[in-house]
């Protein structure tokens, strides 16, 4: 279930008729004080002549590719590149080994005289400008040096063609200009590169009892992005910035050992060539099965009989469309086991060691899509694959690589793994440049989908920002690479996907904020957004002007400090009570007030009631003698300085 809006944890807020005059005709309503208090409150009130956090973004203009509204135009494009690829997998010479065909449509109008392509194996050279500003760091100490990517071959149409490497990218010069509006350009490449014993990240071999289990990701030459909005995107590959790629298609056949198994993205197109008899009915048994399958139990691993009879090693071929990136898996040691949710297959590939808890994972698959799907948007492709290996976590289309030996930490890890299938593999962000509208916005689904599985609702975590925040330096908006691990996991993640759960549950309410993300996601479903589009999109759904949430929260590094400068009470007469606003950063003001009585009303302003000025004067609505006012009483913001939160009356 979702979490419930604000209104239904304490007493329904609610303006009572005095606050709303009071919010309508000033933001003090100066009128109601005697003339002394009135003389005083003039006196004090500093009225705002820096009125930029509330002022609007300055965003690039709208035009036919990016509306106004936060969506597509209709002369958006963007760019395919389709690859077909024969990779072999050398275990004993640790050797990747490939040639691809590649098709690239050039939608824009600009007519294009080269290409840029990744290589992005480069980055472990000793050279490279990620070695030199990472460290190559990896899982149990530095990475091991390789020599990154050999390119063996690069023609088109048999002929050579002159390309220039430059770090992990090169230059590949064509022949004669790819026509803009739908020209088409075709070449071939063939590489092979070196696995090292230890990667820094993402992919990688991990030795275990009955074999290695091979994790191959970022592995093949990619063309890079050409866009509206950069021309093309050739930041470097240096290792915390993600990735941002084209859609395409991919046909892809991997030939690896025979008593291995083989896990991509895509669907499997020569099942009968690769599995056994046996392994092919348990399958079938699975695509129609809601329980897992065993497809190859502990016992049968390492059987010469759970792998098809012959010699020499097989050949795997998967079939997969609209995806922006390709990855997989080969282990002779894994168990495979199977499940389905609708049209979708559901498998998940681990070895004997983590077995207890990754008997498990096909189902926490099949929860965490189906709570997605449902709640955001319907999960689009036909296989959903769960590898244990080497890689703590990362996501590629309709496979992911994940570490876990406890059930709660594994289904942490494969929820927000399998969640970037919503971002960024269906909704194209870059992730060098904005990690926070893939990283943030998966952390934020991920609250909800944690809910779902453990069956317990978890408060808005506002509160836990503030100690970061005090410190913050630099704004969400900066890009991975310039930041230090601490900083990209508290901006990126924590601060982005707190964030959005402040705007949903406490700024706009769920209904509302549900149906402008939804609207988001549909709007750039396949297609590749920016942050303006992002915010204008939000903006035209949920009917707000939210620059302020923008600016504040993720533009600027503010600072959040609402506190109650004081309570003004005379007998038979209702409180004044007197609250600043100390940071730059701006909220709506929940606050509780607290009778002698014991009786307590509870109040929500909007963020409105900060346009005029940082000051405002409330009255309560009984007339009774004040003992406390406490601000934020849910701890649903992450204001930096809780002490001035509260007023108690002094004895």
């Amino acid at each position: 279930m979702s979490r419930a809006p604000l209104l239904a944890f304490a007493i329904p807020l609610f303006l009572s008729p005095l606050l709303l005059g009071s919010l309508l005709l000033g933001p003090l309503f100066p009128g109601s004080l005697p003339a002394q208090d009135r003389d005083e409150w003039v006196r004090k009130v500093q009225p705002r002549t820096d009125c930029t956090i509330f002022s609007p973004l300055e965003l690039p203009a709208p035009n036919r590719m990016r509306t106004g509204a936060g969506a597509p135009g209709p002369d958006y494009w963007q760019q395919q590149a389709d690859y077909k690829i024969d990779v072999v997998l050398d275990p004993e010479h640790r050797l990747v080994r490939g040639r691809e065909h590649v098709t690239y449509v050039n939608h824009s109008p600009d007519p294009l005289d080269y290409l840029w392509i990744h290589l992005e194996q480069n980055v472990l050279k000793k050279d490279s400008i990620g070695t030199l500003v990472e460290g190559g760091r990896a899982v149990g100490g530095p990475s091991e040096a390789s020599e990154g990517v050999k390119v063996l071959e690069l023609a088109h149409e048999g002929s050579p063609l002159e390309y220039h490497v430059y770090d992990t990218l090169a230059r590949v010069e064509v022949p004669k200009a790819i026509a803009g509006g739908g020209g088409r350009f075709e070449f071939d490449v063939a590489w092979q590169f070196e696995v090292p014993r230890r990667v820094f990240r993402r992919y990688g071999t991990l030795k275990v009892k009955q074999g290695t289990v091979w994790e191959i990701a970022q592995w093949f030459p990619a063309v890079a992005v050409y866009d509206d909005v950069h021309g093309w995107n050739t930041l470097p590959y240096i290792g915390t910035g993600e990735f941002y790629t084209n859609f395409g298609t991919f046909d892809v056949s991997i030939t690896s050992p025979r008593d291995h198994i083989v896990v991509a993205t895509g669907v499997l197109q020569n099942p009968e060539q690769v599995y056994t008899e046996e392994q092919r009915a348990r399958l079938a048994k699975a695509r129609g099965s809601k329980e897992t399958v065993m497809i190859r139990d502990k016992d049968e691993v390492g059987q010469a009989d759970s792998r098809p009879a012959g010699e020499g090693p097989l050949t795997w071929k998967f079939h997969a469309e609209r995806v922006r990136s390709f990855a997989w898996a080969s282990s002779e040691a894994f168990i495979l086991d199977a499940s389905s949710l609708g049209d979708t297959l559901l498998q998940s590939a681990y070895t004997e060691e983590v077995q207890k808890a990754w008997s498990k994972s096909t189902q926490m698959l099949r929860a965490a899509i189906g709570g997605y799907s449902k709640r955001w948007f319907p999960y689009p492709y036909p296989m959903a694959t769960n590898v244990a290996g080497v890689e703590g976590g990362m996501e590629y289309p309709m496979i992911i690589f994940c570490r876990g030996n406890e059930p709660r930490g594994l289904y942490g890890v494969t929820t927000h793994e399998i969640g970037h299938t919503w971002f960024p593999m269906v909704v194209d962000t870059d992730e060098r440049r904005h990690a926070w509208m893939d990283e943030g916005f998966n952390t934020f689904i991920n609250f909800y989908s944690g809910e779902d599985y453990f069956g317990k609702s978890q408060p808005v975590r506002g509160a836990s920002m503030a100690g970061f925040m005090r410190g913050e330096t630099l704004p969400v908006d900066t890009a991975a690479d310039r930041l230090d691990g601490m900083q990209l996991g508290m901006m990126e993640y924590q601060k982005t996907g707190v964030g959005l759960q402040i705007l949903r549950e406490f700024v706009l309410g769920p209904e509302r904020f549900d149906y402008a993300f939804r609207s988001y996601i549909r709007r750039w479903a396949f297609k590749s957004p920016r942050p303006p589009d992002f915010f204008r999109s939000m903006e035209d759904a949920a009917g707000m002007d939210l620059a302020w949430f923008w600016r504040g929260w993720f533009l600027e590094p503010d600072t959040l400090d609402q506190a109650v400068e004081g309570v003004q009470q005379r007998e038979g007469r209702p409180a004044h009570v007197t609250f600043t606003n100390l940071g730059r950063m701006v909220m709506p003001l929940a606050f509780k007030v607290t009778f002698s009585d014991d009786s307590t009303e509870e109040h929500k302003l909007p963020v409105e009631i900060w346009f005029k000025s940082n000051r405002v004067t409330v009255s309560p609505d009984a007339d009774k003698e004040v003992r406390e006012v406490r601000i934020d009483p849910d701890k649903y913001l992450p204001d930096i300085d809780r002490k001035n939160n509260v007023w108690t009356r002094p004895d």
